[in-house]
């Protein structure tokens, strides 16, 4: 199974500074511009059958939009959510299609290191990254290996 971590692009803080609802947040023009590149990168790699499961936050959605494809918004996966809340969702490790999710520090990263050292830390997913996941079998059946096949950012695209 391949996850793939998308952290929402640039957003703007000054409306959650201004006391407006957090999940009502908008991309910056720099954020539309992220969220851009990275979907134009993850068309050239993504499968077909790839599932892509969205945050409710407006943010999130308006990332994943750009990818031009059918997504799915779980409320569960949204800016309060866990490592744990996001493993739900995907079907980590035994899923039979490639998962997307789109979605909120400091969740992600806790997810990402959850995944290759078996313990939640706080690391950090820069907006609008991509880091893809793959799960495949252990030596012994018992026992599933994790490897980070890669870490896009916005930035260097």
């Amino acid at each position: 199974m391949d996850l793939i971590l998308w952290r929402h692009a640039d957003a703007d803080a000054n409306e959650a500074a201004d006391g407006a609802d957090d999940l009502g947040r908008r991309l910056t023009p720099r954020g539309e511009r992220q969220a851009t590149r990275v979907a134009l990168w993850l068309h050239r790699q993504m499968p077909d059958a790839m599932r892509v499961l969205v945050s409710p936050a407006e943010r999130a959605r308006r990332t994943a939009a750009k990818l031009e494809r059918k997504y799915t918004v779980v409320d569960t996966i949204g800016p309060a959510a866990n490592a744990l809340d996001l493993l739900k969702v995907c079907g980590w490790p035994s899923g039979n299609r490639t998962v997307l999710l789109v979605a909120h520090q400091p969740a992600l990263g806790e997810l990402a290191s959850l995944l290759l050292t078996g313990q939640e830390a706080p690391w950090t997913i820069r907006k609008g990254a991509v880091w893809w996941f793959r799960s495949r079998p252990g030596e012994d059946s018992a026992r599933a290996q994790t490897l980070l096949l890669c870490v896009q950012s916005p930035d260097t695209m």
